[in-house]
């Protein structure tokens, strides 16, 4: 329960209700101090009427809890009164996000519910929160006025705009003499040989070697290059610097393209990995998107670990107008990864990159420029 204040007349029948009857008393007026005690009735009728708490189930449904940046979303809110004697005569209004949705419960009698839909913003990539349900109640007389909270709260995912990638990275195989050549996708390659067992296939056996050894003999063979992306998304506040109402154009920009890829290296049925400049990645990775937000990281670390790790064969680095010196250092990673390419996202004013063959840049405003820049690159 949260007392949201006096109400300034309230506040007047109090200072009556205390000094009239002293008044009275002291000078010998009794109207004055009937007066008073008048004042100190209303006021009591007006806390015990505000303090009855009024039994209601609140209950409510997002639909969809997960959906892009910019597509609709409703929430559904039911208020059942649950008493059995009185009707609720209330003010409510549910929290959404920064924003309260006025929620009309006038006479809802006992047993009755009423049910609100409204539409949940979109229009920014986060968690909105919905919740809790806040119901006011004044006295007949304007008083005083208390609110309470209402029921739990619902979570609805606005997770980074998604763009149509036809063009997805074919990946390298790394065959057994050390050779690394592109490949569509995965490819089966000869492996070793062993003698034959009941229930393999005839067409594996290896004929030449059979005549050889005096016994049937079947080739091993072996997925050598099913093709790995690694998505980094620098999160460094210091590679996003243009904040506007607390958040970067920029990061924006190249969180869109992060799920982008995502989204493409799974419709393809490709691995992907993604890793944030900040820290490691936990859950869903367009959950991840939804939450991440600019901190401080250290780049330096990060390659060192990426360089280690040899997640994948084709890294792409995600930043903005202050990750531009960096690029010669991710270029760094040529080695351990095959390809290389770098997201450069709100610097349009800048000179090129100049990145010598190390890398590939791709520079855009926004998440569909980047799409379709993505699809014109040729050569990985």
């Amino acid at each position: 329960m949260t007392l949201r204040g006096i109400t300034t007349r309230g506040l007047g029948v109090a200072a009556a209700a205390v000094v009239l009857p002293l008044l009275g008393f002291r000078y010998g007026y009794p109207d004055l101090a009937l007066l008073g005690a008048a004042a100190a009735l209303a006021l009591a009728c007006g806390i015990i009427f505000a303090v009855w708490r009024p039994r209601l189930g609140v209950e409510r449904v997002a639909d969809p809890d997960r959906v892009a940046r910019g597509e609709p979303a409703a929430m559904t809110l039911t208020v059942r009164n649950t008493s059995r004697v009185r009707a609720a005569n209330l003010v409510a209004a549910d929290r959404c996000g920064a924003a309260d949705v006025p929620v009309p419960l006038l006479r809802l009698r006992p047993g009755r519910d009423t049910t609100v839909e409204y539409p949940v913003p979109t229009t920014r990539r986060g968690i909105v929160a919905v919740g809790p349900l806040r119901v006011t109640r004044t006295d007949p007389l304007g008083l005083l006025t208390l609110s309470r909270a209402y029921g739990g709260t619902a979570t609805v995912w606005v997770h980074p705009r998604i763009h149509l990638l036809r063009a997805v990275p074919a990946g390298m195989a790394r065959s057994l003499d050390g050779r690394i050549d592109k490949v569509p996708h995965g490819t089966i390659t000869f492996d070793s040989l062993r003698e034959y067992v009941v229930g393999d296939e005839l067409r594996r056996v290896h004929w030449r070697s059979s005549a050889k050894v005096g016994e049937l003999m079947v080739r091993e063979q072996l997925d050598t290059s099913e093709p790995t992306i690694v998505v980094l998304l620098d999160d460094r506040a210091a590679a996003h610097p243009a904040l506007r109402d607390g958040t970067a154009e920029s990061f924006e920009a190249a969180c869109e393209a992060a799920a982008s890829i995502v989204a493409a290296a799974v419709r393809e049925d490709l691995p992907v990995v993604l890793h944030l400049v900040s820290g490691r990645v936990e859950g869903p990775f367009l959950d991840v998107l939804t939450e991440a937000s600019l901190r401080d990281g250290d780049l330096t670390q990060t390659v060192r670990t990426l360089r280690q790790s040899r997640l994948g064969d084709t890294l792409v680095y995600l930043t903005g107008p202050g990750g531009r010196v960096d690029l010669g250092e991710v270029g760094g990673l040529r080695g351990p990864y095959p390809v290389v390419i770098a997201g450069l996202f709100g610097d349009p004013d800048a000179a090129p990159v100049s990145a010598g063959g190390s890398l590939i840049v791709i520079e855009a405003e926004d998440g569909e420029q980047f799409a379709g820049a993505w699809d014109g690159v040729r050569g990985w």
